[in-house]
């Protein structure tokens, strides 16, 4: 158990580069759970949308261990918005005052460390560390993320999440009217455009080689006075992720203060297909109503299941996947 206790940190725990103050008390579950690594339920991923899904089930008295490796897709966000009690706020301060929250209930248990495998036999779910340590429960929740596939532009993950944005609905705000550009090409330039133009009209899309928009959406585009750049480019310029410029391969360049792209992206954990979990057309791990997966007994919420990247929809998805899995517990046992 000593390897165990090494990962258990939830006093001075490191969530999204903010420590945890030190006057934050664990609270450890009995014994003979701790001695055979037993949960009722076990959550990979200790996010927003994990630690709302543990804090629903920890106040249905369920067993519950959190298991995180502290690399959120947001690390890099210096804020975060759309989010009620907390627009502004760094994302990782909201993570580490979630995690104080939470160790305010003796049942639910951190783990700092990498889930690497998991497997299910006799409808019980196995988890693996990198540690090679193992813990079961009879439900297993995947709050496990995305991660974004960045483009090779010299300055693009420098500037992603900090002026390099995804969502204007996060950001958008922030950045109103701003000189603001569009990272994308074909259908996707020309629906990122109409969506963006509700927030500046100085708006160019830079498809990075020839164009791939129909000749429709660009009459339509062209009436809405945003222009078109073919131009490959060779880098972003910025300071401390803030963009100035987009450098192209002909040698001239433009100011730029905003950039919006929505990047491809692969499942941060390969433990959902591991498990059977079948994928959307998208990429993202399928899921229905009640944020079941395709294998029986296996949840997924937050960003690894939908489009809505934002902190208030991963919450709102974790506690219902929370309050869905004690539901089902309970159906399974009264």
């Amino acid at each position: 158990m000593e390897s165990r206790r090494g990962f258990i940190k939830l006093a001075g725990a490191l969530t999204a580069g903010m420590l945890i103050p030190k006057w934050v008390k664990g609270k450890s579950i009995n014994s003979k759970m701790k001695k055979e690594n037993q949960y009722d339920v076990i959550i990979i991923g200790g996010s927003y949308s994990g630690l709302a899904a543990g804090m629903a089930l920890g106040r249905a008295l369920r067993h519950v261990l959190i298991i995180d490796s502290g690399d959120p897709c947001n690390k890099q966000t210096p804020h975060s918005h759309n989010f009620l009690t907390n627009d502004g706020k760094a994302p990782g301060e909201i993570a580490a005052f979630a995690r104080q929250e939470l160790s305010r209930y003796s049942t639910i248990e951190f783990l700092n460390g990498w889930a690497v495998t998991a497997s299910k036999s006799d409808n019980v779910f196995t988890v693996q560390l990198h540690t090679g340590e193992t813990f079961s429960a009879g439900k297993l929740v995947l709050a496990t993320g995305i991660k974004d596939q960045m483009p090779g532009i010299p300055g693009f993950a420098d500037c992603w999440g900090i002026s390099v944005l995804h969502c204007p609905y996060c950001h958008g705000y922030e950045v109103r009217q701003q000189k603001t550009g569009i990272f994308a090409n074909g259908d996707l330039a020309f629906e990122m455009a109409s969506l963006i133009s509700n927030w500046t009209t100085d708006l160019t899309i830079y498809t990075n080689g020839p164009s791939t928009i129909d000749e429709q959406h660009r009459i339509k585009l062209e009436k809405h006075r945003i222009d078109i750049v073919e131009t490959e480019i060779t880098r972003l310029e910025h300071t401390k992720g803030y963009v100035e410029r987009i450098a192209f391969k002909n040698g001239m360049s433009v100011p730029v203060k905003t950039l919006y792209s929505r990047l491809p992206f692969i499942q941060h954990s390969a433990i959902p297909q591991l498990l059977g979990c079948e994928l959307t057309p998208e990429g993202y791990i399928k899921i229905d109503m009640a944020h079941k997966t395709t294998t029986y007994g296996l949840y997924a919420c937050g960003d690894n299941t939908t489009r809505l990247r934002t902190v208030a929809n991963a919450v709102s998805m974790g506690t219902t996947t929370g309050i869905m899995v004690n539901k089902e517990l309970i159906e399974e046992n009264f």
